[in-house]
């Protein structure tokens, strides 16, 4: 659970994700919203064997009752969750669309937005309206030296989502934005990344496998039914399709791949202007930059993938004028065809969610909108979000449970007995540093400047985005805003920010059934407190390491230590190095090594900080409650709970390849093999699949 900070801008595209009240209505109280689930230890299948399969025998009656709705390509314990947190901003939206007159600015942009984007017969009237300038403009390009020109455009209105999971940029061509410095975070300088993919990865694009070969036949007929609709005849579309499908492949191949993106040390290219010019000359970088009103960039460009701009060069040599305004008008009609008619989105989901997710069905129109929304309104959003449904009290809890996290880190590395003292000290010192954001910024942001109108969906997404990206490039050259946050208040999701060295967790993770008011302390602990380890631990895996106590990309570890390191790093990637037979593909390692560091390091470290809680409270944790479970049994049983999800067999697929988490099943199962005090807990004797004998441990 992070994000990246390597990053390009874009908008971030994070969908809205849950929230419950504290206190008030419950939602099961709607018939139209799931319940939300509450840690309940008697779904426990007693039948099955802790000690063979723990996530079995913890999520297995859960997930039969529970099956993937038609419309989701996945569904979990916080599932309700996202339900009950869309139903609260849907309401918050339809309020202030319902108002004509005496709104504050606020009300009026997401009034609007909400009325826009639920206008479907309107959208349906507008056909390509809206896409007709932008197609114009590309179908006047003359020739390559105005290519720059032309992705400027696509830029401001489609930056690219920045898939901070997946560590890349879906932009058009490239991806440009602002990025602190690696050797110096108090500096925000500009990045130029590498770009310009339709499908989720250069892996799509290059792996021989019967499937993947499979998924680029259906994309590249994804690609012509758009170019269809846009108004071309079947036969040119089906060329130009053929001609994406090549020209982003030579992209895919001139990729760094995304095992080597995990190492900053790869992406930490200096470059001035004159320099990124040299690597792409056929590219106007000047006017591109004059273009997008980017400030100069002092005193250098960071270019994570030189190589990527090497090898773009001969591409765009290779192709002529008429290939590249194919390639444009893909990017723009794919990256414009959710805001459009239903022909349009009904396409862009039956690839995108369909045949690599799985989905069976879209979600319903409103869901969608309340997405739409938190992305491109989201801190105005949440401002209604956290007056609902985080109060206080929760935040005081929450608070404590994370200082209870890293005190338990301070005493694992007095503990070490690897780790010369040299180096502790210097990883005490980033811990102590650690900046702790709860739920919500202390300042919210200013949207005044976008003008949102009942008119054109579109037109109002173009007009967020492009807000975003120009308060994105505004920050060049100037200091570091430390209070920023990535996520909206509603996210279920947390994570570390290397450079700046803060963890972030919105409020919309700080609810049930991730951390639960009416619950005991095992349970929470078990639950969001692993999530808080985790992302603590972030600071300190193979990643998070190379940076020190400022977020400055430096070498803090003696080089005895940083071999002992690397060689528990390596029991965790050869470790999660397996097949994965229920998506039928083998997952790297080497991908995942920081998250599974992370999810072995956040379960041992709230683990220790319940122990202690306990033993302050003069309960021990090994004695039988009066629903016969002990309270560390309940600590085990409440994280693999937490994790209890299905997935699509094609979205498991998806993110086998691509995404840095391992599945569900894999991050309670390989967890708690490694730990002995959960074989303690549930007395697994040696030999049995949860008792693993060569145990991985880095934290």
């Amino acid at each position: 659970m992070r994000i990246s900070k390597l990053a390009i801008i874009a908008v971030l595209l994070g969908s809205v994700l849950g929230i419950v009240s504290a206190h008030g209505q419950d939602p099961a109280a709607s018939a139209s919203v799931p319940k939300l689930e509450h840690f309940d230890p008697s779904l426990v299948d007693k039948s099955l064997d802790p000690c063979q399969d723990f996530y079995q025998y913890t999520c297995s009656k859960w997930n039969a009752a529970n099956p993937i709705p038609a419309d989701q390509v996945a569904w979990g314990t916080g599932s309700g969750l996202e339900y009950w947190n869309e139903n609260i901003l849907r309401e918050a939206l339809q309020r202030a669309a319902a108002q004509t007159s005496n709104r504050t600015d606020y009300e009026q942009k997401i009034g609007d937005y909400w009325s826009a984007c639920m206008d479907e017969s309107g959208i349906e009237a507008a056909g390509t309206r809206d896409l007709k300038a932008g197609l114009e403009r590309i179908e006047q390009m003359k020739n390559k030296s105005q290519l720059a020109d032309q992705v400027a455009h696509l830029h401001r209105a489609f930056p690219g989502s920045w898939e901070g999971d997946n560590n890349q940029t879906r932009a058009a061509l490239l991806g440009f934005g602002q990025q602190q410095d690696f050797d110096d975070a108090t500096k925000v300088v500009a990045g130029i990344d590498q770009g310009g993919l339709g499908m989720p990865n250069r892996d799509f694009y290059i792996k021989d496998d019967a499937k993947s070969k499979e998924i680029r036949s259906q994309y590249e007929t994804h690609v012509s039914k758009m170019l269809a609709l846009s108004g071309e005849s079947t036969a040119q579309a089906q060329a130009d399709g053929k001609t994406i499908l090549a020209i982003e492949t030579a992209m895919a191949q001139a990729q760094m791949d995304n095992v080597a993106r995990r190492d900053p040390k790869n992406l930490n290219n200096k470059m001035s202007l004159t320099e990124v010019q040299a690597l792409t000359p056929s590219f106007d970088w000047k006017h591109y930059l004059e273009m997008i009103e980017a400030p100069p960039s002092p005193p250098h460009y960071l270019v994570t993938s030189p190589q990527f701009f090497r090898n773009l060069e001969p591409l765009i040599q290779q192709h002529p004028v008429d290939d590249w305004k194919v390639y444009l008008r893909w990017h723009l009609i794919s990256g414009s065809a959710p805001y459009l008619s239903k022909a349009f989105v009904d396409e862009n989901w039956n690839f995108y969610s369909h045949t690599l997710q799985g989905a069976k069905e879209q979600l319903p129109r409103w869901r969608r909108c309340v997405r739409a929304a938190d992305r491109d309104l989201g801190m105005a959003l949440g401002q209604a979000y956290v007056a609902a449904a985080f109060p206080p009290a929760s935040k005081q809890r929450t608070v404590a449970m994370i200082h209870d996290l890293e005190h338990a880190l301070d005493q694992d590395i007095t503990s070490l007995d690897w780790m010369q003292p040299a180096t502790k000290a210097e990883a005490k010192t980033k811990l102590h540093a650690i900046e702790d954001k709860i739920g919500y910024p202390d300042h919210w942001r200013d949207y005044s400047s976008v003008k949102i109108t009942r008119s054109s969906y579109l037109d109002n997404v173009h007009q967020a985005t492009a807000f975003e990206f120009h308060r994105q490039l505004d920050k060049v050259g100037k200091p570091v805003d430390r209070a920023e946050w990535g996520m909206t208040p509603p996210t279920i999701n947390a994570y570390y920010d290397p450079q700046l060295n803060t963890i972030n967790f919105p409020a919309g993770i700080l609810q049930p059934p991730f951390f639960d008011s009416t619950m005991e302390d095992a349970v929470n602990y078990g639950a969001i407190g692993m999530i808080m380890g985790h992302e603590i631990t972030h600071g300190f895996d193979d990643e998070g390491r190379k940076f020190d106590a400022q977020g400055n990309l430096r070498d803090w570890w003696t080089p005895a230590d940083a071999k002992a390191y690397e060689q528990r790093g390596d029991c965790i990637a050869d470790e999660y190095t397996q097949e994965i037979p229920e998506a039928g593909v083998k997952q790297n390692g080497r991908l995942t090594q920081g998250e599974d560091t992370a999810d072995n390091g956040g379960l041992r470290l709230s683990f220790m900080a319940l122990t202690t809680k306990l033993q302050a409270d003069s309960k021990s944790p090994d004695s039988q409650e009066a629903d016969g479970w002990a309270p560390r049994q309940k600590f085990f049983l409440s994280y693999a709970y937490s994790w209890c999800e299905q997935y699509r067999p094609e979205l498991m697929r998806t993110l086998v390849l691509t995404n840095p988490h391992s599945i569900p099943k894999y991050r309670v199962n390989n967890v708690v093999s490694n730990m002995p005090e959960f074989q303690e807990a549930f007395s697994c004797k040696k030999g049995t699949p949860m008792v693993r004998a060569n145990q991985c441990r880095v934290w």
